[in-house]
Protein backbone atom coordinates (compact mmCIF):
# COMPACT_ATOMS: atom_id res chain seq x y z
CA UNK A 1 0.00 0.00 0.00
CA UNK A 2 1.10 3.54 -0.77
CA UNK A 3 0.82 5.71 2.35
CA UNK A 4 0.25 9.44 2.65
CA UNK A 5 1.58 10.61 6.02
CA UNK A 6 0.02 14.02 6.64
CA UNK A 7 0.77 16.73 9.18
CA UNK A 8 -0.46 20.31 9.53
CA UNK A 9 1.26 23.04 11.53
CA UNK A 10 1.06 26.68 12.50
CA UNK A 11 4.05 28.16 14.34
CA UNK A 12 5.20 24.75 15.59
CA UNK A 13 8.95 25.14 15.03
CA UNK A 14 9.71 24.26 18.66
CA UNK A 15 7.81 20.96 18.41
CA UNK A 16 8.78 19.66 14.98
CA UNK A 17 12.35 18.45 15.39
CA UNK A 18 11.38 15.32 17.31
CA UNK A 19 8.48 14.45 15.03
CA UNK A 20 10.55 14.98 11.88
CA UNK A 21 13.16 12.60 13.27
CA UNK A 22 10.43 10.04 14.01
CA UNK A 23 9.07 10.32 10.46
CA UNK A 24 12.53 9.87 8.94
CA UNK A 25 13.05 6.66 10.97
CA UNK A 26 9.84 4.87 9.95
CA UNK A 27 10.52 1.21 9.13
CA UNK A 28 7.82 1.01 6.44
CA UNK A 29 9.49 1.22 2.99
CA UNK A 30 10.14 4.89 2.35
CA UNK A 31 9.49 4.49 -1.37
CA UNK A 32 5.90 3.66 -0.42
CA UNK A 33 5.43 6.74 1.77
CA UNK A 34 4.59 10.22 0.58
CA UNK A 35 4.82 12.95 3.19
CA UNK A 36 2.35 15.84 3.05
CA UNK A 37 3.02 18.94 5.14
CA UNK A 38 0.56 21.82 5.38
CA UNK A 39 1.82 25.11 6.75
CA UNK A 40 -0.94 27.48 7.86
CA UNK A 41 1.12 30.58 7.02
CA UNK A 42 3.43 30.28 10.03
CA UNK A 43 5.45 33.29 11.12
CA UNK A 44 8.24 31.30 12.78
CA UNK A 45 10.62 28.76 11.17
CA UNK A 46 7.99 26.06 10.60
CA UNK A 47 7.98 26.44 6.81
CA UNK A 48 11.79 26.55 6.64
CA UNK A 49 11.99 23.33 8.67
CA UNK A 50 9.56 21.66 6.27
CA UNK A 51 11.66 22.80 3.31
CA UNK A 52 14.82 21.43 4.92
CA UNK A 53 13.09 18.08 5.51
CA UNK A 54 12.04 18.02 1.85
CA UNK A 55 15.55 18.80 0.66
CA UNK A 56 16.97 15.93 2.70
CA UNK A 57 14.38 13.59 1.22
CA UNK A 58 15.11 10.50 3.33
CA UNK A 59 14.23 8.32 0.35
CA UNK A 60 10.51 9.01 0.56
CA UNK A 61 8.34 8.55 -2.51
CA UNK A 62 7.43 12.23 -2.44
CA UNK A 63 7.36 15.16 -0.02
CA UNK A 64 4.79 17.91 -0.59
CA UNK A 65 4.50 21.22 1.22
CA UNK A 66 1.24 23.14 0.93
CA UNK A 67 0.56 26.57 2.36
CA UNK A 68 -2.99 27.18 3.56
CA UNK A 69 -4.17 30.76 3.95
CA UNK A 70 -6.87 29.83 6.45
CA UNK A 71 -5.56 29.05 9.91
CA UNK A 72 -8.27 26.77 11.23
CA UNK A 73 -7.45 23.09 11.45
CA UNK A 74 -10.30 21.87 9.24
CA UNK A 75 -9.09 23.98 6.30
CA UNK A 76 -5.53 22.74 6.70
CA UNK A 77 -6.61 19.11 6.92
CA UNK A 78 -8.72 19.56 3.80
CA UNK A 79 -5.65 20.92 2.02
CA UNK A 80 -3.75 17.80 3.10
CA UNK A 81 -6.52 15.47 1.90
CA UNK A 82 -6.68 17.17 -1.50
CA UNK A 83 -2.90 16.75 -1.89
CA UNK A 84 -2.53 13.18 -0.63
CA UNK A 85 -2.49 10.42 -3.23
CA UNK A 86 -1.84 7.32 -1.13
CA UNK A 87 -4.07 4.28 -0.72
CA UNK A 88 -3.96 5.08 2.99
CA UNK A 89 -4.04 8.52 4.58
CA UNK A 90 -2.54 8.86 8.06
CA UNK A 91 -2.99 11.97 10.18
CA UNK A 92 -0.33 12.97 12.67
CA UNK A 93 -0.50 16.04 14.90
CA UNK A 94 2.41 18.49 15.00
CA UNK A 95 2.66 18.03 18.78
CA UNK A 96 3.10 14.28 18.40
CA UNK A 97 5.85 11.67 18.64
CA UNK A 98 5.54 8.36 16.81
CA UNK A 99 7.54 5.12 17.16
CA UNK A 100 9.44 3.81 14.15
CA UNK A 101 6.84 1.11 13.47
CA UNK A 102 3.89 3.51 13.60
CA UNK A 103 3.15 3.43 9.86
CA UNK A 104 3.82 -0.29 9.45
CA UNK A 105 1.57 -1.16 12.40
CA UNK A 106 -1.27 0.88 10.92
CA UNK A 107 -0.87 -0.83 7.56
CA UNK A 108 -0.75 -4.28 9.13
CA UNK A 109 -4.09 -3.69 10.86
CA UNK A 110 -5.68 -2.23 7.73
CA UNK A 111 -4.56 -5.32 5.81
CA UNK A 112 -6.44 -7.39 8.38
CA UNK A 113 -9.63 -5.95 6.94
CA UNK A 114 -10.19 -2.72 8.88
CA UNK A 115 -11.04 0.59 7.18
CA UNK A 116 -10.00 3.06 9.88
CA UNK A 117 -7.43 2.22 12.53
CA UNK A 118 -5.54 3.93 15.29
CA UNK A 119 -4.26 3.26 18.76
CA UNK A 120 -3.71 4.65 22.21
CA UNK A 121 -2.43 8.21 22.37
CA UNK A 122 -1.04 8.90 25.85
CA UNK A 123 0.34 12.30 26.77
CA UNK A 124 4.01 13.08 27.27
CA UNK A 125 5.99 16.16 28.23
CA UNK A 126 9.13 17.30 26.44
CA UNK A 127 10.95 18.94 29.34
CA UNK A 128 11.03 17.06 32.61
CA UNK A 129 10.32 19.29 35.57
CA UNK A 130 8.19 18.94 38.68
CA UNK A 131 5.64 21.50 37.48
CA UNK A 132 5.35 20.06 33.97
CA UNK A 133 4.92 16.56 35.36
CA UNK A 134 2.11 17.94 37.52
CA UNK A 135 0.33 19.39 34.49
CA UNK A 136 0.91 16.12 32.65
CA UNK A 137 -0.73 14.24 35.53
CA UNK A 138 -3.75 16.56 35.30
CA UNK A 139 -3.99 16.09 31.53
CA UNK A 140 -3.61 12.32 31.79
CA UNK A 141 -6.28 11.94 34.45
CA UNK A 142 -9.79 10.90 33.45
CA UNK A 143 -11.03 13.54 35.84
CA UNK A 144 -8.88 16.34 34.49
CA UNK A 145 -9.01 15.67 30.78
CA UNK A 146 -11.30 13.23 29.01
CA UNK A 147 -12.85 9.80 29.19
CA UNK A 148 -12.00 9.21 25.51
CA UNK A 149 -10.66 5.67 25.25
CA UNK A 150 -8.06 6.54 22.60
CA UNK A 151 -6.13 8.64 25.13
CA UNK A 152 -4.89 5.45 26.78
CA UNK A 153 -3.31 2.33 25.25
CA UNK A 154 -5.85 -0.38 24.50
CA UNK A 155 -5.48 -3.93 25.85
CA UNK A 156 -7.38 -5.42 22.92
CA UNK A 157 -9.01 -4.36 19.67
CA UNK A 158 -12.10 -2.26 20.24
CA UNK A 159 -14.30 -0.07 18.07
CA UNK A 160 -14.62 3.54 19.17
CA UNK A 161 -16.55 6.64 18.13
CA UNK A 162 -13.34 8.56 17.50
CA UNK A 163 -9.58 8.15 17.07
CA UNK A 164 -6.80 10.74 17.22
CA UNK A 165 -3.81 9.77 15.06
CA UNK A 166 -5.82 7.65 12.65
CA UNK A 167 -5.15 5.86 9.36
CA UNK A 168 -7.97 5.87 6.78
CA UNK A 169 -8.36 3.80 3.65
CA UNK A 170 -8.74 6.19 0.74
CA UNK A 171 -12.20 4.83 -0.03
CA UNK A 172 -13.43 6.15 3.34
CA UNK A 173 -12.52 9.75 2.50
CA UNK A 174 -13.85 9.26 -1.04
CA UNK A 175 -17.19 8.31 0.53
CA UNK A 176 -17.60 10.93 3.27
CA UNK A 177 -15.58 13.87 1.94
CA UNK A 178 -13.51 16.37 3.89
CA UNK A 179 -13.76 18.29 7.13
CA UNK A 180 -16.41 20.85 8.01
CA UNK A 181 -14.54 24.17 7.90
CA UNK A 182 -17.20 25.87 9.98
CA UNK A 183 -15.91 24.00 13.02
CA UNK A 184 -12.85 24.47 15.15
CA UNK A 185 -11.60 21.82 17.63
CA UNK A 186 -14.72 19.71 16.99
CA UNK A 187 -14.01 19.07 13.32
CA UNK A 188 -12.77 15.56 14.23
CA UNK A 189 -16.00 14.76 16.07
CA UNK A 190 -18.14 15.74 13.10
CA UNK A 191 -15.84 14.03 10.57
CA UNK A 192 -15.84 10.76 12.49
CA UNK A 193 -19.60 11.01 12.99
CA UNK A 194 -20.06 11.02 9.20
CA UNK A 195 -17.68 8.08 8.89
CA UNK A 196 -19.76 6.08 11.36
CA UNK A 197 -23.00 7.09 9.63
CA UNK A 198 -21.51 5.85 6.35
CA UNK A 199 -21.19 2.39 7.89
CA UNK A 200 -17.46 2.32 8.69
CA UNK A 201 -16.01 1.24 12.02
CA UNK A 202 -13.00 2.82 13.71
CA UNK A 203 -10.73 0.22 15.27
CA UNK A 204 -8.44 1.06 18.17
CA UNK A 205 -5.59 -1.49 18.05
CA UNK A 206 -3.39 -2.41 21.03
CA UNK A 207 -0.20 -2.62 18.94
CA UNK A 208 -0.52 0.95 17.62
CA UNK A 209 0.62 3.78 19.83
CA UNK A 210 1.59 7.41 19.38
CA UNK A 211 2.21 10.23 21.82
CA UNK A 212 0.90 13.75 22.26
CA UNK A 213 2.78 16.55 23.99
CA UNK A 214 0.68 17.93 26.84
CA UNK A 215 0.44 21.65 27.41
CA UNK A 216 3.19 22.53 29.88
CA UNK A 217 1.82 25.95 30.78
CA UNK A 218 -1.24 26.25 33.02
CA UNK A 219 -2.43 29.42 31.30
CA UNK A 220 -2.37 27.69 27.89
CA UNK A 221 -4.04 24.60 29.32
CA UNK A 222 -6.89 26.63 30.84
CA UNK A 223 -7.33 28.55 27.58
CA UNK A 224 -7.40 25.28 25.63
CA UNK A 225 -10.14 23.90 27.89
CA UNK A 226 -12.16 27.09 27.51
CA UNK A 227 -11.83 26.95 23.72
CA UNK A 228 -12.75 23.25 23.65
CA UNK A 229 -15.84 23.96 25.72
CA UNK A 230 -16.85 26.91 23.55
CA UNK A 231 -16.73 24.77 20.42
CA UNK A 232 -18.81 22.09 22.10
CA UNK A 233 -21.50 24.72 22.68
CA UNK A 234 -21.35 26.00 19.11
CA UNK A 235 -21.27 22.52 17.58
CA UNK A 236 -24.51 21.62 19.33
CA UNK A 237 -26.29 23.73 16.70
CA UNK A 238 -24.34 22.31 13.75
CA UNK A 239 -24.08 18.58 14.49
CA UNK A 240 -25.52 17.50 17.87
CA UNK A 241 -25.16 13.85 16.93
CA UNK A 242 -21.37 14.03 17.00
CA UNK A 243 -21.32 15.00 20.69
CA UNK A 244 -21.73 12.79 23.75
CA UNK A 245 -23.18 13.48 27.17
CA UNK A 246 -19.66 13.55 28.62
CA UNK A 247 -18.87 16.68 26.60
CA UNK A 248 -21.41 18.58 28.71
CA UNK A 249 -20.29 17.41 32.17
CA UNK A 250 -18.26 20.58 32.90
CA UNK A 251 -21.17 22.72 31.67
CA UNK A 252 -23.57 20.94 34.02
CA UNK A 253 -21.11 21.33 36.90
CA UNK A 254 -20.77 25.09 36.33
CA UNK A 255 -24.54 25.52 35.98
CA UNK A 256 -25.11 23.53 39.19
CA UNK A 257 -22.47 25.65 40.93
CA UNK A 258 -24.19 28.86 39.83
CA UNK A 259 -27.64 27.59 40.79
CA UNK A 260 -26.53 26.38 44.21
CA UNK A 261 -24.63 29.63 44.82
CA UNK A 262 -27.81 31.58 44.15
CA UNK A 263 -29.71 29.37 46.60
CA UNK A 264 -26.97 29.92 49.18
CA UNK A 265 -27.26 33.68 48.68
CA UNK A 266 -30.99 33.35 49.28
CA UNK A 267 -30.37 31.54 52.57
CA UNK A 268 -30.32 27.91 51.43
CA UNK A 269 -26.62 26.94 51.57
CA UNK A 270 -27.18 23.19 52.03
CA UNK A 271 -27.31 22.45 48.28
CA UNK A 272 -24.00 24.27 47.72
CA UNK A 273 -22.39 22.38 50.59
CA UNK A 274 -23.56 19.04 49.16
CA UNK A 275 -22.34 19.91 45.65
CA UNK A 276 -18.92 21.03 46.91
CA UNK A 277 -18.64 17.95 49.11
CA UNK A 278 -19.39 15.57 46.25
CA UNK A 279 -17.06 17.38 43.88
CA UNK A 280 -14.37 17.63 46.55
CA UNK A 281 -14.55 13.87 47.10
CA UNK A 282 -13.92 13.19 43.39
CA UNK A 283 -11.23 15.86 43.38
CA UNK A 284 -9.29 14.29 46.25
CA UNK A 285 -9.80 10.70 45.07
CA UNK A 286 -8.43 11.54 41.61
CA UNK A 287 -5.51 13.48 43.11
CA UNK A 288 -4.64 10.45 45.20
CA UNK A 289 -4.98 8.34 42.07
CA UNK A 290 -2.45 10.54 40.29
CA UNK A 291 -0.08 10.12 43.23
CA UNK A 292 -0.28 6.34 43.02
CA UNK A 293 0.11 6.13 39.25
CA UNK A 294 2.68 8.84 38.57
CA UNK A 295 6.14 9.79 39.69
CA UNK A 296 4.93 11.88 42.62
CA UNK A 297 6.03 15.52 42.62
CA UNK A 298 5.71 18.15 45.38
CA UNK A 299 3.41 20.23 43.14
CA UNK A 300 0.87 17.39 43.07
CA UNK A 301 -0.63 19.09 46.13
CA UNK A 302 -1.92 21.70 43.65
CA UNK A 303 -3.94 19.18 41.64
CA UNK A 304 -7.10 19.67 43.77
CA UNK A 305 -7.00 23.31 42.61
CA UNK A 306 -5.94 22.64 39.00
CA UNK A 307 -8.79 20.21 38.33
CA UNK A 308 -11.61 22.68 39.12
CA UNK A 309 -9.83 25.41 37.12
CA UNK A 310 -9.91 23.16 34.05
CA UNK A 311 -13.52 22.11 34.60
CA UNK A 312 -14.79 25.64 35.20
CA UNK A 313 -12.91 27.00 32.16
CA UNK A 314 -14.43 24.26 29.98
CA UNK A 315 -17.91 24.79 31.41
CA UNK A 316 -17.78 28.56 30.99
CA UNK A 317 -16.58 28.02 27.43
CA UNK A 318 -19.63 25.86 26.71
CA UNK A 319 -21.95 28.50 28.16
CA UNK A 320 -20.32 31.17 25.99
CA UNK A 321 -20.62 28.91 22.95
CA UNK A 322 -24.31 28.30 23.55
CA UNK A 323 -24.90 32.03 23.93
CA UNK A 324 -23.01 32.73 20.71
CA UNK A 325 -24.96 30.21 18.60
CA UNK A 326 -27.34 32.75 16.96
CA UNK A 327 -24.56 35.15 15.91
CA UNK A 328 -22.28 32.26 14.88
CA UNK A 329 -24.98 30.63 12.76
CA UNK A 330 -25.54 33.96 11.06
CA UNK A 331 -21.82 34.33 10.35
CA UNK A 332 -21.53 30.89 8.71
CA UNK A 333 -24.78 31.11 6.76
CA UNK A 334 -22.95 31.60 3.46
CA UNK A 335 -19.74 29.74 4.32
CA UNK A 336 -20.15 26.98 1.66
CA UNK A 337 -18.72 24.42 4.10
CA UNK A 338 -20.85 21.59 2.68
CA UNK A 339 -19.66 22.41 -0.82
CA UNK A 340 -16.06 22.23 0.40
CA UNK A 341 -16.68 18.81 1.94
CA UNK A 342 -17.94 17.62 -1.44
CA UNK A 343 -15.06 19.33 -3.27
CA UNK A 344 -12.58 17.41 -1.13
CA UNK A 345 -14.44 14.16 -1.82
CA UNK A 346 -14.24 14.69 -5.58
CA UNK A 347 -10.56 15.64 -5.39
CA UNK A 348 -9.75 12.52 -3.37
CA UNK A 349 -11.41 10.39 -6.05
CA UNK A 350 -9.62 12.28 -8.80
CA UNK A 351 -6.22 11.85 -7.13
CA UNK A 352 -6.55 8.09 -6.72
CA UNK A 353 -3.40 6.45 -8.07
CA UNK A 354 -3.66 4.65 -11.38
CA UNK A 355 -1.93 1.27 -11.77
CA UNK A 356 0.87 2.75 -13.88
CA UNK A 357 1.58 5.37 -11.19
CA UNK A 358 2.32 2.86 -8.49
Amino acid sequence: MIVSLCMIAYNEADALSGLFKDISLQDYPHNKIEVVFVDSMSTDKTYEMMEKFKETGYGFRNISIVQCMKKNQASSWNAALMTARGDVIIRVDAHARIPKDFVSRNIMNLEDGENVVGGGRPNITSDISSWKLTLLAAEDSLFGSSVASYRRPSAQKEYLDSLFHAAYRREVIAKVGGFNENLGRTEDNEFHYRIRKAGYKMCCCPDIVSYQHARNNLKYMVHQKYSNGRWIGLTLSECPGCLSYFHFAPFLFVMALLFCSILAFLGLPLFLYVLLAIYGMFDIVNTVGCCTMKNVQPQFVLLPFIFPMLHIAYGIGTIVGLIQIPSWQKSIKNSHAKEKIEKVRRKVIQNTLKPEER
